[in-house]
């Protein structure tokens, strides 16, 4: 593939573990070389819990991807989720030097780098640390300080907090595939990436994803990250309701859920009935449509509910121009849209990861079910916080500027050196010889 960067993304889900394969085209858009899927039988609400199961669902999975891109894989972008994330808002502050000064890249990244220091609860560990608004002597609202002069330098920070154990595990199960982990990344963060656009984050905008194990939220304004959670309820919750309610087989419950579920009972009809196989050579069962369709609303509205409390509880409510996305699996239940507009109010689509895709061989990217693993290889290539890339391309042209003004000196010789000494000596015997003939 020649010196073109290729990014992998490794999405360790409760339901599925995927890898996807990745580079950037001409046109800048992302154009996937290679996929691979496997079930995940050892993750359990975005935690694992059985290692060596999770191990061979990786192993496969990125086998799979290697084979049908070409390439062998060795370092990956891994997302991580579960209902042990935290979220919390922190003020910091640095005092610099000079005020005659500008505050420079490096002093913002100073400050953003003390934040990692800080103390948190024993067994929990930073995995991002997200920069707000910056205050400048005092100044506050500032969204870019570089290139302003001032002495104190402060921001309120969003720090997003793992399990120490469940991030250790994660590291152990990649580690083991004989792989390396470049970056671990907040689910939600990366699929905001895949199905986000600027204006919407710019607007103000939550992003739901339902997962199979939990639900994970993101809530953009003036394109910052302001505040994330993680609902321990997902797709697989559903699934369960479903077989304990209708009594089937697990198999079957995901089938009915899939292929003849609503998410408002209403839209289901009352005559339409589904005939499933009957266990060990027992009558076939029939199942009303509506019964299920009723299972499947109870559950999704509990889920709505925490979802709306959680954009209450942020303080954005009042500011989301841009309404709710949907992604992930759960997305592709029928009616849901309508039944998320009704229960907040506020406008709302499904999110799909297709905005940020070029060609593609695998038609199937484009469901929403991909788009954590989309926006993960996405993070190769792009920054959450789109003032990094900024900074990163200013370092660059600095860089440059600094190569450019460095001029690397000629050698000097010995041999030059003495014969400089010898014509210097022989001018000043001669000049001195002058002298006296003048008298």
């Amino acid at each position: 593939m020649g010196n073109e960067k290729i990014v992998v993304g490794l999405d360790i889900g409760t339901t599925k573990i995927c890898a996807i394969v990745g580079r950037k085209n001409e046109f800048g858009k992302l154009e996937v070389l290679g996929m691979g899927k496997a079930e995940s039988e050892g993750v359990v609400k975005g935690i694992v819990f059985n290692i060596d199961k999770t191990v061979y669902a990786i192993e496969k999975a990125i086998k799979d991807a290697g084979d049908q891109a070409g390439i062998d894989i060795g370092v990956v972008n891994v997302g991580i989720a579960g209902q042990h994330i935290r979220s919390f808002i922190q003020h910091g502050g640095i005092t610099r030097t000079s005020k005659e000064d500008e505050i420079t890249i490096a002093d913002v990244e100073r400050l953003t780098q003390d934040m990692y220091r800080m103390v948190v609860p024993p067994g929990s560990q930073i995995i991002h640390v997200m920069p707000q608004d910056y205050m400048v002597d005092y100044e506050e609202g500032i969204k870019e300080p570089v290139g302003m002069s001032g002495v104190r330098l402060e921001a309120d920070f969003h720090i997003i907090t793992a399990q120490t154990n469940a991030i250790n595990n994660i590291n152990k199960c990649v580690r083991r595939t004989g792989l390396e982990i470049d970056d671990l990344i907040l689910e939600p963060l990366a699929s905001s990436l895949a199905v986000l656009n600027d204006e919407e984050k710019e607007a103000g905008v939550c992003l739901i994803d339902i997962g199979g194990g939990t639900t994970d939220i993101a809530i953009f304004y003036d394109n910052i990250i302001r505040h994330t959670a993680v609902i321990p309820f997902g797709g697989n919750i559903i699934t369960n309701d479903i077989k304990q309610g209708l009594m089937v087989l697990p198999q079957q419950a995901e089938q009915l859920k899939t292929r003849f579920g609503k998410a408002i009972a209403e839209e289901a009809s009352p005559n339409e009935i589904v005939s499933i196989p009957g266990i060990r050579n027992r009558a076939a069962k029939e199942i009303s449509v509506k019964n299920l369709s009723n299972i499947i609303e109870a559950r999704m509205e509990e889920i709505i509910e925490m979802a709306h409390a959680e954009i209450i509880s942020s303080g954005f409510e009042n500011r989301l121009a841009g309404g709710i996305v949907i992604t992930g699996g759960g997305a592709q239940l029928a009616n849901l849209k309508q039944l998320v507009e009704y229960m907040t109010g506020m406008d709302t689509r499904i999110g799909y990861p297709n905005e940020h895709l070029g060609k593609s061989k695998i038609e199937a990217m484009k469901s929403p079910m991909y788009a954590t693993a989309v926006g993960l290889v996405l993070a190769g290539f792009r920054s959450l916080d789109e003032r990094e890339d900024r900074y990163k391309e200013a370092r660059e042209v600095i860089a440059v500027k600094n190569a450019a003004a460095v001029k690397p000196k000629k050698p000097v010789s010995s041999k030059s050196f003495f014969n400089d000494i010898l014509n210097k000596t022989k001018s000043l015997l001669i000049d001195d010889l002058d002298g006296k003939n003048e008298y």
